[in-house]
């Protein structure tokens, strides 16, 4: 359990560079970085399946590939549309605040689906945890619930903008569990030969052709009508800065995109679903770190304390023991 937990902290530190990567580039679009990650993640797969995983990614079968190609389009692509066009919506604080829920929506999702394989945590232990997760969300996005109270925008654009963003969560609620699905039925612990960094490799493999398409209509789009998603003056086709731009993609599709992928695979073949998912927590608080270091501000009181019910409640999760059911 130890090592799937400091696996899932890993993910999460590298996951969190997603979320400072479009303050590192303000003038270019989500739709750019979406892109620009993914393809990232697939071209840097390529020389990994070549040189790693030959031989682990020949022993995959057509549905296994069908499995990648699933969890890829929906974990990835659909999941960063749906939270693109909710923050376009309605911004970015009701987004934020509903996308904040799936540690919880994950860990009671999984807790109920996977009770006989992965044993169930009892409802009344588990309770303090999650109840001290979401006070600890609250509390970190407590700017973001003064904003949203304070703006007054369209309903209309409002209620697409929450319903996108449910989408968005409902799309990563269903990931994690169908990853770790995969990962237990087909991945020995002894390192077998469908191995947890193959099927991250494989992922990445799917993604490409994703990307390629992703950024081919993208850039169609952009000419048959100029200014939807990309900006008027943005200075095509990599923006004023296209090495800050190439390299940051870069990064994030070898560090958040493959080794992220790649840790959480081996977090949630050793831990229960119900509570990895919770341990996506640590995402959050590398997001909220990597902000503030950018930014050179120092964290308002109702941060910390939320940090500190955060990891507070995993804490309490860690010490809640599984009891097996038939």
């Amino acid at each position: 359990m130890l090592i799937g937990v400091l696996f899932a902290l890993a993910a999460g530190l590298m996951w969190g560079l997603v979320f400072v990567a479009p303050v590192m580039l303000p003038g270019y679009a989500p739709a750019l970085l979406t892109v620009g990650r993914y393809l990232a993640f697939g071209l840097i797969a390529l020389p990994l399946a070549l040189l790693l995983d030959r031989r682990a990614l020949r022993e995959l079968q057509a549905a296994d590939w069908w499995e990648a190609a699933r969890l890829s389009a929906i974990g990835n692509f659909a999941y960063y549309l749906c939270l693109s066009a909710a923050i376009q919506r309605a911004g970015a604080p009701l987004p934020t605040m509903i996308i904040g829920t799936l540690p919880v929506v994950i860990a009671v999702c999984a807790n109920h689906r996977n009770r006989v394989r992965d044993g169930h945590l009892p409802w009344l232990k588990l309770l303090p945890s999650l109840g001290l997760i979401a006070t600890g969300l609250a509390l970190v996005n407590r700017d973001e619930l003064a904003l949203l109270r304070a703006t007054a925008g369209d309903p209309r654009r409002y209620a697409e903008g929450a319903a996108l963003a449910v989408a968005a969560v409902a799309c990563w609620t269903w990931y994690p569990i169908k990853n770790a699905d995969w990962l237990r039925a087909h991945c020995g612990a002894d390192g077998a030969a469908k191995s947890p960094r193959a099927w991250a490799t494989a992922q990445g493999l799917v993604t490409l052709p994703m990307a390629v398409i992703g950024a081919a209509g993208l850039g169609l789009l952009d000419l048959a009508a100029p200014g939807t998603l990309i900006p008027t003056g943005f200075t095509r086709p990599l923006g004023d800065t296209p090495g800050a731009y190439v390299g940051l993609m870069a990064a994030v599709g070898l560090f958040a995109s493959w080794l992220g992928t790649l840790c959480w695979n081996e977090a949630s073949q050793r831990l229960p679903t119900s509570l990895s998912g919770q341990l996506i927590v640590f995402e959050t608080l590398a997001a909220l770190a990597y902000a503030f270091a950018w930014n050179h501000r120092t964290p308002p009181l109702a941060t910390v304390l939320g940090v500190g019910l955060l990891l507070a409640g995993v804490v309490w999760a860690l010490r809640i023991k599984p009891v097996r059911t038939h």
